[in-house]
């Protein structure tokens, strides 16, 4: 029922009036808090520019977060780290809609990022309290500039959909392997868009999944004759 509903709403923003831009923010070090902008460069399948998730291969190049999510819990600023706020509700954004940014970026929504444990640092229970609240993850279709205030139009799920659960997406990931290549655990995380700290389950997981599966995915430090499989094509075809 609640992922009917979630459906249901998100064609009704997608038909409906348009949100806009509230605040942007890039970070370009790891552990150091997001910095504002009034605007941005944002690459072609890559991610901001300068920003440090702008990676060809990953499905997390952009996090979008929603002003209510803010209003509602009485957040500061940057508290979810989002690199774009949007005056709209992103839980209700279905993976595969596609989000025009003023007058030329294209994101293609991917999934909903997990509130994970690091948020109750900024206080505790958020994380639990956000739920599927945090924002959605993006890729982006066509770049541009982009400035706060810019108009931004929902045209409707146009792209496949990722699932927000990890391990389906971890299997589809695997499902793209070429014949006769692998492809080592640390780009699995990287494609599937989880830690790498998630590498310690693959082994588990593929296993569970079977005999086909198991023989796509190595470690780093395995002797293994078959090329490596670095995700070359994966988001044009999935």
């Amino acid at each position: 029922m609640r992922a009917s509903r979630r459906r249901w709403r998100c064609e009704r923003v997608s038909a409906g009036p348009l949100v806009r831009l509230v605040r942007l923010a890039s970070r370009a070090v790891k552990g150091q808090p997001p910095v504002s902008s009034d605007s941005l460069q944002v690459l072609a399948g890559i991610g901001i520019a300068g920003d440090l998730h702008a990676d060809a291969r990953s499905p997390r190049q952009l996090l979008l977060a929603g002003s209510a999510a803010y209003e509602e819990l009485g957040l500061p600023a940057h508290a979810l780290r989002e690199n774009l706020l949007l005056d709209t509700d992103t839980s209700c954004l279905a993976s595969g809609t596609v989000l025009q940014v003023g007058e030329s970026l294209r994101l293609r929504i991917m999934f909903q990022c997990e509130a994970c444990g690091q948020l109750d640092a900024i206080r505790p229970g958020l994380a639990r309290r956000l739920g599927a609240r945090r924002g959605v993850l993006a890729r982006v279709l066509s770049g541009g500039a982009i400035r706060t205030g810019d108009a931004v139009r929902m045209l409707g799920v146009l792209e496949q959909p990722w699932d927000d659960d990890w391990r389906v997406r971890v299997r589809r990931v695997l499902d793209a392997v070429p014949a006769e290549m692998v492809v080592e655990y640390r780009h699995l995380a990287r494609l599937a868009g989880i830690q790498s700290t998630y590498c310690r389950a693959f082994p588990r997981l593929v296993a569970k999944l079977g005999d086909g599966y198991a023989a796509k995915a190595v470690s780093a430090q395995a002797a293994h004759s078959l090329p490596r499989w670095e995700g070359e094509g994966l988001f044009d075809v999935y």
